[in-house]
């Protein structure tokens, strides 16, 4: 019925930790306003755990992986202590260890656009043209996507479909996901 409260712990903390590093990649992706007071915040609590990991991994053109690596080992890191936790046997198949720590990282990529797609439209309706800096920030990583599904389908008459065509791929996306893990 229940789950144990430390394993509760582990999962929360460790998968808030992945949310933000996460957040710190995709706002490297979508070229966010790096001077965003949520920018910074999210900078300075990744940075420490980082700083080692962004010598020693190279750039892939204008993008630190440094932040997807970290999520993955964390993401393994949380597997591992949640199966010695449960009393299994550590000596698991470490390759499908690392496929269902990126399966998971992945999942929770397109959680997060999932998300911000939704934030992006419900800013849309009630607090256009906010000055805030949160909204600012959803508009900012979700632009390239919607400007990507526009080409797609374009706005019909002031009508824009877009948030529907990227549900569409996301949840697509994650059900072929889902197959991989079962």
């Amino acid at each position: 019925m229940g789950q144990d409260p430390i394993t509760l712990i582990i999962k929360t903390l460790g998968e808030l930790y992945i949310f933000i590093l996460l957040m710190r990649f995709l706002l490297q992706l979508a070229r966010a306003d790096y001077y965003n007071p949520i920018s910074q915040s999210i900078v300075r609590l990744t940075q420490p755990v980082l700083l080692p990991f962004q010598k020693m991994l190279p750039k892939a053109g204008r993008l630190d992986l440094s932040p997807i690596f970290v999520a993955l080992l964390v993401k393994l890191g949380i597997f591992a202590v949640l199966i010695m936790l449960a009393g299994g046997n550590i000596q698991i198949d470490v390759l499908k260890l690392l496929i269902y720590a990126a399966v998971g990282i992945l999942d929770s990529i397109l959680n997060i656009y999932f998300w911000a797609v939704i934030g992006s439209v419900i800013i849309s309706w009630v607090a256009p043209g906010s000055h805030h800096p949160a909204p600012i920030l959803i508009g900012q990583i979700t632009e390239p996507l919607f400007k990507l599904a526009q080409k797609v389908i374009p706005p019909i008459g002031g009508l824009d479909l877009s948030p529907i065509l990227i549900f569409l791929v996301i949840q697509i996306i994650q059900s072929q996901l889902a197959r991989l893990v079962i």
